[in-house]
């Protein structure tokens, strides 16, 4: 009886390391058919998930209370694993350089509690060689066993999509690579009992982990030449959410828009490609560029902010401003690595001190990672200006008039400032308006 067999028929288990937007999601799935552990360090987040909530909102909490996931922060309970997976985050630190911190405590946890003829697969994003080169020897070192002769490692880039529940889990092909053929096809084998989209096997791990910062690259620097468009477009008093969808209309043109790029994805993993790329003593033009604009998009806002303001006849340090959404994307609680607080900053320098709304984010995380407390859109009632930074559907959904309440009453309307970062709201809608409205 093979590994996938004995899965299958409750005879091995399998662990999820770390229980994030991605972890969560791939214990729930793998729950469906066979014995899961699913591990994290952080207690809190634990007894969530025993109580039936997730904060992730990724799968929701009807599912969270039904499942057969074993959620604990004891590591001991992962020695009789036999399929390990890693999947906890990979940031950068300040200087944009790789943090590694968290993938090589999970390798120790894991390699503290790894049994002979087991396997792992690490998820996380990194660098080409970070798999052989930093994780195998922590496992090697922490459990005392040699890899390819008593364990075997594979690597799997983690390919989900937060908030979305059109591409999930199971419909996204899975990349798989492993230390040789034989953990190559068992790992396949593993993923193929979840992952009904199928599986492509990478010729090496380095393959594998490169085509993951590869993919998250490439998307960085279609959105950052779009961002670079609206800013000649608005120098130039064109609508670039109107010259998309005209450009739209031939079958070949790629479909991205100019935006704010945070996340643990897009705004992070070119850093971990331009790093090893460095240390090879190669400087990135294209991905470095991408990067430099992307990330002074934030900034950019923040002035058309100023400048609408003044254009109003408004006093800026004493405006009221009001920043709608706060989450790193649409309808997604989570918080960390938000491009919008970019704006946030470049608002405080002007002296402006912001009010935040947002009914998706996780406030809890919002307090502790930026010290702010979130109001409910029905409690904003006296804004000068309304800075829809992120598209909810719950923004997507406010009419003229419910807008028109969000503002001080005391205001004529060519003193209220309408700041439309993603084109949430029709042109057409501010045509016949007195209203400062302004769009990326």
């Amino acid at each position: 009886m093979n590994l996938k067999e004995k899965l299958l028929n409750n005879k091995a288990k399998v662990s999820i390391i770390g229980l994030g937007y991605v972890g969560m999601p791939l214990s729930v799935e793998f729950a469906k058919y066979t014995n899961v552990i699913g591990f994290d360090i952080n207690e809190e987040k634990i007894n969530l998930y025993k109580s039936g909530i997730d904060p992730t909102k990724e799968v929701g909490n009807d599912i969270i209370k039904n499942t057969t996931v074993n959620f604990t922060n004891k590591e001991e309970d992962l020695k009789e694993v036999d399929f390990h997976m890693v999947a906890v985050p990979t940031p950068i630190k300040i200087d944009k350089t790789p943090d590694l911190t968290p993938v090589e405590g999970a390798s120790k946890v894991v390699g503290r509690n790894l049994k002979k003829g087991a396997y792992v697969v690490f998820e996380s994003t990194v660098y080409p060689g970070v798999t052989e080169d930093v994780c195998i020897p922590i496992l090697e070192k922490e459990s005392g066993l040699k890899c390819g002769d008593d364990f075997k490692v594979g690597y799997s880039p983690e390919r989900i999509n937060p908030g979305d529940k059109i591409n999930t889990l199971d419909k996204i092909i899975k990349i798989v690579s492993g230390v040789d053929e034989e953990a190559l096809d068992v790992i396949s084998d593993v993923y193929e009992i979840v992952i009904k989209a199928g599986v492509h096997k990478a010729s090496s791990i380095k393959v594998a982990e490169a085509a993951k910062v590869v993919e998250n690259s490439q998307r960085d620097i279609n959105i950052a030449f779009m961002n670079e468009l609206a800013k000649v477009f608005n120098k130039m008093g064109i609508n670039t959410n109107e010259v998309v969808e005209a450009m739209r209309t031939k079958w070949n043109s790629l479909p991205f828009t100019p935006g704010l790029v945070g996340g643990h994805c897009i705004g992070v993993d070119p850093y971990y490609f331009l790093y090893q790329a460095e240390k090879l003593g190669y400087h990135s033009q294209i991905i470095q560029s991408g990067r430099r604009i992307n990330d002074s998009m934030g900034d950019f806002v923040a002035h058309a902010v100023i400048k609408k303001l003044i254009e109003a006849n408004k006093k800026v340090k004493e405006s009221k401003v009001v920043i709608c959404g706060v989450t790193f994307k649409e309808d997604c609680p989570d918080t960390r690595n938000s491009k919008v607080f970019d704006i946030v900053k470049g608002l405080n320098e002007y002296g402006i001190e912001v009010t935040f709304v947002d009914e998706q984010a996780d406030r809890q995380e919002a307090k502790e990672f930026y010290g702010i407390d979130i109001l409910n859109i029905d409690e904003v009632k006296n804004a000068d200006c309304l800075v829809f930074a992120v598209a909810h559907k719950e923004f997507k959904e406010l009419g003229k008039e419910r807008l028109a309440e969000m503002y001080n009453q005391n205001l004529k309307e060519k003193e209220r400032v309408l700041i439309d970062v993603k084109g949430i709201f029709t042109s057409e809608l501010f045509q016949k308006s007195d209203m400062k409205y302004w769009s990326l």
